[in-house]
């Protein structure tokens, strides 16, 4: 039983891993947790949430999976070879096509002007609302850009 949970500490360590090293998986966070905050307004059905959220976890998921292809291709070829190149170009082939089938899927269950026409007009008749926004935003910006290690010596 002990081995089981500690499978959870390894997984959580390979996450804890993406978010220190990988700038892109700190990108696809902050993507999703704005995703999730706006989510609400627009009153998914539970098949929508069930979407939203399996195409999130598709995304970051395949972000984990692209710095584990990194990771090892670095270990087996530290040096620049053709093989090399082409593992970690089709891993990141992978991220770029769930991403792309995450902005669809974004698209369908977003494109709702009337709830952006709500949200304009709530954001601007509250303006602290507004602030609290660019807050978060600058927020996400810092964790995007200077939260990770300053460890180029992987690369």
């Amino acid at each position: 039983m002990r081995a089981f949970f500690k499978g959870f500490v390894y997984a959580g360590r390979g996450l804890w891993f993406c978010v220190r090293h990988e700038r892109n998986f700190r990108i696809h966070l902050v993507a999703a947790a704005a995703v999730l905050g706006f989510a609400p307004f627009f009153r998914l059905s539970r098949g929508e949430w069930a979407v939203l959220l399996v195409t999130l976890a598709l995304v970051i998921g395949a972000e984990a999976l692209n710095t584990a292809v990194e990771q090892a291709v670095d270990l087996a070829s530290p040096d620049r070879h053709p093989k090399a190149r082409a593992a970690k170009d089709a891993a990141a082939g992978a991220v770029l096509v769930c991403a792309a089938a995450a902005v669809g899927v974004g698209f369908a269950l977003f494109f709702r002007p009337a709830v952006w026409t709500w949200l304009g007009a709530a954001l601007v008749s509250r303006p602290w609302l507004l602030v609290a926004l660019i807050l978060l935003a600058a927020l996400a910006f810092w964790f995007i850009v200077g939260a990770g290690v300053k460890d180029d010596s992987r690369k």
